[in-house]
């Protein structure tokens, strides 16, 4: 790929370049439109070692390069980012690159979608990658504001910050998602361990359809790839802080650093988050969902030789909730009387999430190699019982502070991973691995049924049903994928996974009487059953490039969520430790890929075709809100997207995207009260037939650099939409306007936002049982960021 503009490439010698006659120097200088060197901007030679800032005088030199072709990336905040091929030969090597303003031209984001570093315009698969300035401006600080940001893409969760995400109607509807998320590298493993707030992010890739040749179980439905900031030589200090209604503050610090220069680097950052919440409590007239949390995020790399580098990675995430679950069993009173419920057993929700990496990675001249060892961990449980009947009546609550052994969640996993090297002009580019984990869920809740039970239908109160179950899960896969040009302009694409898990899962149940605090008897004995699954994950595709801006490509993949033994539970129609089997996707994809006016506009197309077998069907049962899945049914999802960003004229951005999903069950039979019912035809739960969004910036220049007025407004529009498997709760199609006004300056910005212009009351995740969550009101507030 040629950059725009300044290429000067010739050879030289200088006195302050004398080497040895086998060294070779490449140097590199980035100026801007100006011809004035631009300082701090990061250079890296992909799927290497080689990187580096440039200087005062915009100068990075490399040194001992082998000849070749490789892609060069330089990226600068406020700049666009540049992908560039540059050829190295056996002399001394001056290279100029001139580097425009953001709004003056689109940037080339680079990604790790395939495991390997690459320009995300080049890659045949439906990708939305958000660059620094994006997110930062945008204000996307959880995983639920990536909603319709991505086409197809919508994720809520109701109240708990544990999003249900869905991609092209492949949905997450259990503790094992059907879209995975990584953070820097690491699998979030499960619903428990995962971390849904966003801050000192570098970039986002969003993957659509599956990925399971590349990352296994439970990305059938797609891949989100959270990226964090790294450090670098210069040190920087960075603060956030904002302010909103509802008494919101969100306030992140960090610092950047070398320890020991082109050596040992350090990063910090954290994030503390509160807010009262939207939800009234009228059962005691106080604010049921206030909330606050404390995260970090601590990087240490050390460089070993040019060719090996060890990192180390910790992050942690409290979340403390006095209401995790505001939730209205009427969908249609929740929209008359917005906000407002009653429970009568208030609690504090303790969420602990640890997560710790240890990557080790050689880039060499034949070949990269990469080891990484992670460790997960979720402590999570309520300090009082919580409500499980939602109403001001004392009929159930859920009980599981039993200490730190029980509902704590553990995941360990291994990858060792071996890619093509850096050269950018192999015919033949490579990536494969071999994958292992080992995860450990021993869970204990009691459900007590209180003094009001015998209004709800019971027999008896004062009473609780304790369930324990322990689970172990031991699994291995093995993959490859390979990308081998067979003409000028064609590759082909295959590869293939194989996966092994074996689970096990023990139950037991006791009964306990209201005050005695030692079980009278036990009511499921300790039994104990396994499980075996494995899966073959097969991708072939073809990519045509027409032009150094614009191809074509055809793929076929498959996908898997995994299976599992159902847990115990107090309906006796449900019983424990039944193996349901793993789902099953296969998926067609054609998409058209296109750069057009010197970089001045992108347009994506892609047209899908996916039908998953053996469907994962969650029931909850109540009232210990235990998820019991069956396999029943076919699903067949199929649609279309577009994404389009454009420079209009110089300052002006537009951005939009429009997905369809037509996402239904060809076959589905439900067992009910002893009767059958045909729900075939009915639409997936989660998937909205449409989400679109428009997005409009303006940027205006203030004087001279890269200062800059910015104002930016945002409509996001989401179709029909259900939430139960019965299509019995639907949210009607709405929309959803966010404006922002704000001043880029040097080392800071400050932006004024709205989000939820019009106020708009929908349903942002509901219960097949009924109860119902509703997204956030109309929130504003004021957020500046600062950078030394």
């Amino acid at each position: 790929m040629k950059s725009y503009v300044i290429i000067c490439l010739f050879m030289f010698a200088t006195p302050c370049l004398v080497m040895a006659q086998n060294d070779i120097i490449f140097q590199v200088k980035v100026i801007d439109k100006d011809s004035i060197a631009i300082q701090g901007a990061s250079l890296n030679i992909l799927n290497s070692q080689y990187n580096g800032t440039t200087n005062k005088d915009g100068m990075v030199v490399f040194k001992n390069l082998l000849p070749g072709t490789y892609v060069l990336n330089i990226s600068k905040s406020d700049y666009a980012e540049i992908n560039t091929e540059i050829t190295i030969k056996s002399e001394p090597q001056y290279l100029t690159i001139g580097m425009q303003l953001l709004y003056e031209q689109l940037g080339e984001v680079t990604v790790t979608a395939q495991k390997r570093e690459e320009p995300v315009q080049q890659l045949p698969v439906s990708i939305t990658a958000l660059s620094t300035k994006q997110i930062e401006n945008w204000r996307l600080w959880t995983i639920n504001d990536l909603t319709a940001i991505s086409p197809n893409l919508f994720a809520g969760d109701p109240g708990d910050k544990r999003s249900v995400t869905s991609i092209r109607g492949i949905v997450t509807t259990s503790y094992d998602p059907a879209v995975a998320t990584y953070i820097d590298g690491v699998n979030q493993f499960g619903l428990d361990s995962y971390i849904s707030q966003l801050y000192d992010v570098e970039r986002i890739e969003i993957l659509r359809g599956p990925q399971g040749t590349l990352y296994g179980r439970n990305a059938m439905g797609g891949v989100i790839n959270i990226i964090t900031k790294k450090p670098q030589n210069k040190t920087t200090v960075s603060a956030l802080g904002s302010i909103g209604n509802y008494n919101s503050l969100r306030f992140s610090p960090g610092i950047k650093t070398a320890l020991i220069k082109d050596k040992l680097y350090l990063g910090i950052s954290g994030m503390f988050e509160s807010t009262d919440g939207f939800y009234l409590n009228e059962f005691n007239d106080s604010h049921y969902d206030k909330q606050h949390s404390l995260s970090g995020n601590y990087y240490l790399k050390y460089l070993v030789s040019d060719k090996w580098n060890l990192t180390l990675n910790y992050k942690h995430v409290q979340n403390r909730n006095s209401g995790p679950f505001p939730l209205v069993t009427d969908a249609e009173e929740a929209i008359i009387n917005p906000y407002i419920l009653s429970q009568n057993a208030i609690t504090k929700m303790f969420d602990n999430t640890k997560n710790a990496s240890a990557s080790l990675t050689y880039s060499g001249n034949n070949f990269n190699f990469n080891s990484q060892s992670a460790f997960q961990s979720n402590y999570r449980f309520y300090n009082d019982p919580i409500d499980a009947d939602f109403s001001p009546l004392d009929i159930i609550t859920i009980i599981n502070d039993f200490g730190n052994k029980w509902n704590n969640g553990k995941v360990y996993t291994q990858e060792f991973k071996f890619s093509s090297a850096a050269k950018s002009n192999e015919r033949f580019n490579w990536v494969a691995g071999v994958y292992f984990f080992h995860q450990d869920n021993p869970v204990k809740q009691a459900t007590h049924f209180g003094e009001d039970a015998m209004l709800a239908g019971m027999s008896e109160n004062n009473f609780s049903l304790i369930s324990t179950s322990t689970s172990k899960t031991n699994g291995m896969a093995v993959y490859g994928q390979s990308t081998f040009r067979v003409a000028s302009k064609l590759d082909i694409i295959a590869g293939l996974r194989y996966d092994y898990e074996h689970k096990k899962l023990n139950v037991y149940g006791e009964y306990q009487r209201d005050p005695d605090p030692v079980p009278l008897f036990a009511f499921q004995s300790d039994t104990t059953a396994t499980a075996d699954f494995t899966a073959l994950s097969p991708k072939l595709g073809i990519d045509y490039h027409i032009t150094e801006n614009n191809h074509a490509y055809v793929t076929y993949s498959q996908g898997f969520r995994a299976g599992g033994l159902t847990p115990l539970s107090s309906d006796p129609s449900q019983p424990p430790l039944y193996k349901f089997k793993p789902e099953r996707s296969s998926s067609m994809e054609a998409g058209f890929k296109n750069s057009f006016f010197t970089k001045r506009m992108t347009l994506n197309l892609s047209l899908f075709l996916t039908s998953v077998n053996d469907v994962q069907v969650p029931t909850l049962i109540l009232p210990e809100a235990v998820t019991i899945t069956k396999n029943t049914g076919k699903l067949q999802s199929k649609g279309m997207e577009v994404e389009m960003t454009a420079l209009v004229v110089s300052g002006l951005q537009v951005d939009y995207n429009f997905g369809y999903t037509h996402a239904t069950f060809d076959a589905f039979k439900l067992s009910s009260d002893n009767t059958e019912i045909n729900l075939a035809g009915n639409r997936q739960v989660f998937t909205p037939d449409i989400t679109s969004m428009l997005a409009i910036q303006y940027n205006l220049k203030i004087g001279k650099g890269s200062n800059n007025l910015f104002l930016r407004s945002e409509w996001r529009y989401l179709g029909n939409q259900y939430f139960d498997i019965e299509n019995t709760i639907k949210q009607n199609p709405y929309s959803i306007i966010n404006a922002s006004l704000g001043f880029n300056l040097k080392q800071s910005t400050l932006s004024f936002w709205i989000r939820n212009l019009s106020d708009k009351k929908y349903i942002l995740y509901a219960y097949d049982f009924g109860a119902v969550h509703l997204g956030s009101p109309l929130t504003c507030g004021t957020t500046l960021s600062i950078k030394i």
